[in-house]
């Protein structure tokens, strides 16, 4: 009877973990460059009653083994790296990723580690180097960072990424060699989020050992004007935030159930 009882809690456990996770999606569904979480569940160790066995001598047949399962235990918390919708907003510094990667961002100073984003609303800064809004510098493809002349009157972004300016006096735009730079990786769910949209590195994202150039290489393209929102479905959240719900209240029944034929048990001694 015990067993009925523990397996309500360890599903009642997953489920709250499943809800604390929609809530986070929910919470984030206009969050730019957000990508939802997912969470997927484990059968626990089942205990063996009773063994297979096989057939005997064409006098018997095999028979399967008795288990009885102990519950579920959580298998695992995804980050679900899909495209999310575009939003367009004409603003030269909203960068938009299309495809695969992420922007590269680090602050200067020794010891600093890069951290990586699709969130793509970056600005200016006094000195005129282009930062996000917590002042990480935009990286180019030196992993240098990405200077907007203050001479210069218009800019423009192109898809490879290029910087195009327009200078003070001049007539034609001028070419630079700075690209911002894209970095791959082959296991994007294996990065780890720290906060303010940023993700780390970790041994099992597949970093590639150089980063690539927009549009090259089978990296993402850059949209200029636009931002990759989040790739939250609010129908679809919605539907397991239900699902997840009646599941906790199945599992919370078991307990009842659980407890009242214990109850009966205990009154056998009358």
């Amino acid at each position: 009877m015990l067993r009925s009882m523990y397996a309500g809690v360890s599903g009642m456990k997953g489920f709250q973990t499943k809800l604390d996770v929609i809530g986070n999606n929910i919470a984030n569904v206009s969050t730019v460059g957000f990508k939802k979480g997912r969470v997927t569940f484990q059968d626990m160790m089942s205990q063996t009653t009773s063994n297979a066995q096989g057939p005997i001598d064409n006098s018997r047949g095999g028979i399967n083994a008795q288990q009885v399962g102990t519950g579920s235990i959580l298998g695992t918390i995804d980050n679900v790296h899909t495209q999310g919708h575009r939003e367009t907003t004409d603003i030269p510094l909203d960068l938009q990723l299309q495809g695969d990667g992420m922007f590269v961002v680090q602050r200067e100073g020794e010891g600093e580690d890069a951290h990586y984003t699709r969130a793509g609303n970056f600005g200016l800064d006094d000195d005129g180097y282009i930062v996000n809004a917590d002042g990480y510098y935009l990286r180019d493809t030196n992993l240098e960072r990405i200077e907007i002349p203050s001479d210069a009157k218009s800019f423009s972004i192109g898809t490879d990424g290029k910087v195009t300016y327009v200078k003070e006096g001049a007539d034609e735009a001028e070419e630079s060699n700075v690209f911002i730079a894209v970095q791959l990786f082959s296991n994007p769910g294996g990065l780890e989020k720290v906060g303010n949209s940023l993700y780390q590195d970790t041994p099992n994202a597949g970093k590639d050992d150089e980063v690539s150039t927009p549009d090259s290489d089978g990296a993402a393209s850059i949209v200029s004007g636009a931002l990759e929102m989040s790739n939250v479905d609010l129908s679809q959240e919605f539907t397991e935030m239900i699902t997840a719900q009646r599941g906790f209240q199945a599992n919370t029944r078991i307990i009842t159930t659980s407890d009242e034929i214990l109850q009966e048990l205990v009154n056998l001694k009358r």
